[in-house]
């Protein structure tokens, strides 16, 4: 099969789509050269022709499961299917951002992000502030408190509220750790400064990166000391964990309520990293997976505060995720351009069962699409967030809104994607339809 542009191959549109966006079944010859641009506008003309007020909109292509990255006859080629055979291409919404959104400004570089709430994002930052951003536009609370830099913050329970309270947590290089409850009921023209109502301390050296547990009952944090904590969130003065009990006032000037501040000690420690770690996930009850500077990934039993799998890579780690099918893949990034994804239930082996090879730095961050198998998104020092799909090694789309190093990314609403950055920005990709 060579490139000749007068080939022809004969294939078949089918999809899951509404009834607006199907095409007819009948089997059509198009160009063997036609990448999926070129399908794309083919799909968009045969709707056209059956509902004039379709838009054209772009389209991916599946064949046998694998998305269709390279011309059609290329393809084939490549994956050993003969071009005298009826063609099943499965088209599907591109994956892609429609929107970029007005960045929301920081003092400094934004180091963390949460998305899990569908109204607010939480955004930790160099400032030694976390802020609260209600639809990604005004920025209604900022939590202050520490002494140095954020690098971790987390909604608990998912960013639900509780009592008119969103419940948040932020990790800082200052060693603790800071819990804050957010009345979100309040609405004012200016953003309302909120202090910690407790502190967790017993880290040695910087807090890098904190994951809630699924019930949010506990969080656990991974320090630059090379262990990871287990600490309560809440009841910690009955368990006899409270050291201390402070008066101070919640408010900068001398006038405001006096609130009493907890300290809290961590419930138990984990040890076996033997340098930094970057990034903790939390995935099921009594499962916690980690990453570190010593190029292993560990998963740790909750209940014994044992080691029970670790894996060595042969690359400083700076971020992983859980995801996939039963969340049962891991997702890690770190000192070199190259995303990585293995399986652990695939005894014997540390060979990833997908790469992705696109950026052209470090990764900072990653992590899965909340309600789908296939999809990830990345951050990488090269100034680019990817968007990935494991049924092709090519990114789905590069956002390129950062104009330095991108530091931290998340999913937000299920089809967003929201990103801060050494340009001292929380960007805002939207219109990413994921079915």
């Amino acid at each position: 099969m060579d490139a000749d542009p007068s080939r022809q191959v004969r294939v078949r549109f089918v999809t899951k789509l509404p009834p607006p966006l199907r095409a007819p079944p009948a089997a059509i010859a198009v160009p063997a050269d036609l990448s999926r641009m070129g399908l794309s506008e083919i799909v968009s003309s045969l709707l056209a022709a059956a509902e004039p007020d379709h838009k054209a909109q772009p389209f991916d292509f599946l064949v046998d499961g694998e998305l269709v990255r390279l011309p059609l006859q290329q393809f084939l080629l490549a994956k050993g299917i003969s071009a005298e055979r009826v063609l099943e291409l499965e088209y599907v919404k591109a994956v892609a951002p429609r929107k970029q959104e007005e960045p929301c400004p920081h003092d400094d570089w934004v180091s963390a992000v949460d998305g899990s709430n569908p109204s607010f994002i939480l955004s930790g930052c160099y400032d030694g502030l976390a802020r609260l951003w209600k639809d990604a536009a005004v920025c209604t609370q900022i939590l202050e408190g520490h002494s140095d830099a954020i690098t971790s913050t987390r909604f608990i329970n998912k960013g639900v509220e509780t009592e008119g309270n969103l419940h948040v947590v932020t990790g800082s290089k200052d060693r603790s750790l800071r819990l804050y409850k957010c009345d979100t009921s309040v609405s004012m023209d200016y953003p309302k400064r909120v202090g910690a109502y407790k502190i967790l301390r017993g880290h040695t050296s910087s807090v890098q990166s904190i994951a809630v547990d699924p019930s949010s009952d506990m969080l656990c944090s991974g320090s630059w000391d090379s262990t990871i904590k287990l600490w309560a969130i809440e009841g910690s003065e009955e368990d006899g964990d409270a050291v201390s009990l402070k008066k101070r006032r919640m408010n900068s000037d001398s006038s405001g309520p006096e609130e009493s501040q907890l300290e809290g000690l961590a419930t138990s420690t984990f040890l076996g990293h033997t340098q930094c770690v970057t990034a903790v996930t939390w995935p099921e009850q009594q499962t916690i997976y980690s990453a570190s500077w010593d190029h292993s990934v560990r998963q740790w039993d909750v209940q014994t505060v044992k080691e029970t799998w670790n894996m060595f890579c042969g690359k400083a780690l700076n971020c992983l995720d859980c995801g996939g099918e039963g969340s049962s893949l891991i997702a890690a990034g770190g000192s070199d351009p190259v995303l990585r994804v293995w399986d652990p239930r695939k005894p014997g082996t540390l060979a990833p069962v997908f790469q992705f090879s696109s950026h052209s730095s470090w990764i900072a961050a990653c992590k899965w699409h909340p309600s789908s198998w296939f999809h990830l998104v990345s951050s990488s020092f090269d100034g680019k967030v990817m968007l990935w799909d494991l049924r092709t090694a090519w990114p789905l789309a590069s956002v390129d809104s950062h104009k330095d190093k991108v530091l931290c990314a998340d999913w937000w609403k299920g089809n967003s994607v929201i990103s801060g950055g050494a340009d001292s920005k929380l960007c805002i990709a939207s219109g990413i339809e994921i079915v």
